[in-house]
């Protein structure tokens, strides 16, 4: 018995022995299941590695270590087992190109991982380019690292990438030619990120397209959250052939009224309302009154049918609501005040004289 199995132990398979199969296999099992251990360990020393820098970064590190570091032991236990079982040349060639093909992935894997925390780790570079610029340049770059990762692979399998880059350039000459929209819009998404026309969760009016909130900017198109809550996607060429108004870098939200008075309204009435309002508003806590954001009441002119009376004034923020408040004060008090003068709001009207003949 024990003569048998030592015969089947040493039985030999594609250049090796069973028993090395075997033992090749309890390796790389051992580094399978223990790679919880190993990467956990690994995160301890990144930790103790980045405490100098602030927690955020270390915690977008690590969450950003988690999938590469689990993949570790399997690359290990894979390079001893293979090593360790002895196949013949043919197979150990094959299974060198897997455990480099294997360790190529594991570095690109990490270099990918890690561009988005270290980028955010130099805070002056947010203050050059917009977030969104920003998001971009990081998905550009972490395409461009899969790029070169998967050429990388494939030179080691002996497949050489000059040929299909060359055959996918003529590719991408035929495909310019059909997708001119698709590079205009490109473009258009740049040139908005660059100049930082509008950011993510900025309310903007687009003249004659759409007005709402944006929620993503894409490289080709951009998705608005409209005042309904419906969802509207809009190619990003209308940002560069439309007038683009960006309500949420309003300084101060402005009230531009016309007030007008009948005509029967005197001098004296004309004056006291005007200055009034003039008071109301200066004396409001709610209105602003800067050398840039001055209020202006005038008596402006001789309407149709009314003496118009121009209120032009900011509120001391750029908040919806608050504008709101400011616009419903102001109205109920202009209404107090021309009712105190014993003044009246004109309505239009029209005065029609009929002749008669004698």
């Amino acid at each position: 018995m024990i003569d048998l199995f030592d015969n089947y132990w040493n039985l030999e398979i594609l250049g090796t022995s069973i028993s090395k199969i075997i033992l090749s296999l309890i390796i790389f099992l051992f580094f399978f299941l223990t790679r919880n251990y190993i990467s956990k360990f690994l995160m301890k020393k990144v930790e103790i590695l980045t405490s100098k820098f602030n927690k955020d970064f270390t915690k977008k590190l690590k969450s950003s270590l988690k999938g590469p570091f689990n993949f570790l032991p399997v690359v290990l236990g894979f390079f001893f087992a293979s090593n360790f079982a002895g196949f013949e040349k043919n197979i150990s060639l094959f299974f060198e190109n897997l455990n480099k093909s294997f360790i190529t992935i594991l570095i690109f894997w990490v270099i990918h991982q890690i561009i988005e925390p270290l980028i955010g780790l130099i805070k002056k570079i947010e203050t050059h380019l917009s977030k969104d610029l920003l998001n971009w340049m990081i998905r550009a770059t972490k395409i461009f690292i899969f790029v070169l990762g998967f050429a990388a692979v494939l030179e080691l399998w002996g497949i050489k990438i000059g040929p299909i880059i060359a055959g996918l350039g003529l590719f991408g000459v035929a495909v310019a030619l059909g997708a001119q929209d698709l590079f205009k819009n490109l473009i258009s998404g740049i040139l908005v990120l660059v100049e930082k026309r509008f950011k993510v969760g900025d309310v903007i009016i687009v003249e004659n397209v759409i007005e709402g909130v944006v929620e993503k900017i894409s490289f080709r198109s951009t998705s608005i959250r409209k005042f309904d809550k419906s969802l509207c996607t809009i190619p990003n060429f209308q940002f560069a052939e439309n007038a683009v108004t960006n309500i949420s870098e309003i300084t101060h939200r402005r009230i531009n009224w016309i007030i007008g008075l009948e005509y029967v309204s005197t001098t004296e009435q004309l004056l006291k309302v005007k200055n009034e309002i003039q008071e109301f508003i200066n004396s409001n806590s709610l209105f602003s009154n800067s050398k840039n954001t001055k209020p202006i009441v005038r008596i402006d002119q001789f309407s149709a049918s009314s003496i118009d009376i121009l209120v032009r004034c900011f509120i001391k923020t750029n908040d919806y609501n608050d504008w709101l408040v400011a616009k419903e004060d102001l109205a109920i008090n202009i209404k107090k005040i021309v009712e105190s003068n014993n003044a009246a709001f004109a309505f239009p009207s029209q005065s029609i004289y009929i002749e008669k003949d004698d």
